[in-house]
């Protein structure tokens, strides 16, 4: 494909995303439904196009992706309105120490006895799938940075989102590590220590000193009432995530911290909105190509190494795994019924899956094979999440939000 066909599919691309959700509306449809079905017709008219190999091409994916799911994160940092507390964010707490550690559990020991994986890579593909995706759910969060549309399950969703894409990192090392060199004690004390502890800890901190920093600049020194851009929320997000992944720590924690503190430093101000604004149009134009080169790589033979076993997991994970890990955190909660069940079932898989897949595969000794088995059944969930999502969440959110508005 010559330059100038690329840039052409490059415009059209991002026109659809401006456009489309306009047309959607009332149809049951949803944009990535629509991104993934162009991308799957797209080699019938291009019988020339590049072959997307998910292997040889797995560095550019890990970049592409990390810049999607960072940018999406600092989004949904700066939108929520709600101040972090132990009691305001109750809701988040349980889906991150119960909903996620039971999700990886149960996705692997799927991949173990149901589709026989290996210990590393069964544990990997959990990691990969248990959190919530921060680019795709963004259909169910919260609204514009002040909007006041913060109803319990979209903030649970937009915080989840937003935290549990670095907390699912430590249990990506351990599985890295165990293809790497295998079980051990000492395996086991520098995962510990560096991948749970330190990375943690740092992540959280350089986001709140990034953020702290940052928001001082901006609104001490400069008015931002006057004349400044919303492509600060791109310097927000890159400093953050550059130097926390240069001290070692997580990154993804650290852009979304980092947005969280900038937010509080002048809560009700309108530059928020411009921030927020800024980030979520190039997050769109991000998505879109990234799900365009899902639909085309569905079409080039993605999913020709899925086993049957590996299908059955695949629709058990949106199906079963994900909505009981989410009901069980949430038993013992306030919440009424109809909002439990939206928060358990609307874990949206998506992009971040991706990330987290290239990143292990770049970076362990993965036989090549069972890699193109982990992109088959990863990329068959975000299939199934993108479609069923996106025909059940208008009306499950929808729902859910009565119960607020009845509360």
């Amino acid at each position: 494909m010559n330059y100038e066909l690329f840039l052409t599919l490059l415009g059209g691309l991002t026109l659809a995303a401006a456009i489309l959700p306009h047309f959607l509306r009332k149809l049951p449809l949803s944009l990535p439904m629509v991104l993934v079905a162009a991308g799957l017709v797209l080699p019938v008219f291009l019988p020339k196009f590049p072959q997307l190999d998910v292997i040889s091409m797995g560095v550019f994916i890990e970049k592409l992706t990390e810049f999607a799911v960072i940018m999406s994160l600092t989004g949904a940092g700066l939108k929520i309105d709600r101040r972090i507390g132990w009691r305001e964010w109750g809701t988040t707490w349980r889906l991150l120490a119960l909903t996620m550690p039971l999700s990886i559990a149960m996705v692997a020991l799927g991949g173990l006895w149901l589709a026989g994986l290996p210990l590393a890579a069964a544990l990997l593909l959990g990691a990969a799938i248990a959190p919530t995706d921060p680019v795709l759910a963004a259909s169910v969060q919260v609204g514009k940075p002040r909007e006041g549309n913060e109803p319990e399950t979209r903030f649970a969703l937009t915080s989840e989102a937003g935290l549990n894409d670095g907390l699912a990192f430590p249990f990506v090392y351990f599985a890295i590590f165990l293809a790497q060199d295998g079980f051990s004690q000492a395996m086991l004390l520098e995962w510990l220590s560096v991948s749970v502890l330190w990375k943690i800890a740092c992540g959280v901190g350089m986001g709140l000193l990034v953020g702290a920093v940052m928001a001082r600049l901006v609104f001490l020194l400069v008015d931002p009432g006057r004349g400044a851009q919303g492509f600060v929320a791109l310097s927000l997000t890159l400093s953050a995530y550059g130097l926390c992944e240069l001290a070692q720590g997580y990154g993804f924690l650290a852009v979304f911290v980092a947005a969280l503190t900038f937010r509080d430093f002048e809560r009700e101000h309108d530059y928020h909105v411009t921030l927020h604004d800024f980030g979520e149009e190039i997050e769109m134009i991000f998505l879109a190509l990234l799900l365009l080169m899902l639909g085309v790589a569905v079409a080039q033979g993605l999913l020709a190494h899925l086993s049957p076993e590996l299908v059955i997991l695949a629709v058990l994970v949106i199906t079963v795994i994900r909505p009981l890990a989410g009901w069980i955190g949430l038993i013992g909660s306030d919440l009424p019924h109809r909002q439990r069940v939206a928060i358990s079932v609307l874990g949206i898989r998506g992009i971040g899956t991706f990330y987290y897949l290239s990143y292990a595969l770049n970076n362990a000794p993965f036989e090549i094979e069972l890699g193109r088995e982990l992109w088959a059944v990863s990329g068959l969930i975000v299939l199934i999440s993108v479609v069923l999502h996106g025909i059940w969440a208008p009306g499950i959110i929808q729902m859910a939000d009565r119960d607020h508005e009845i509360k």
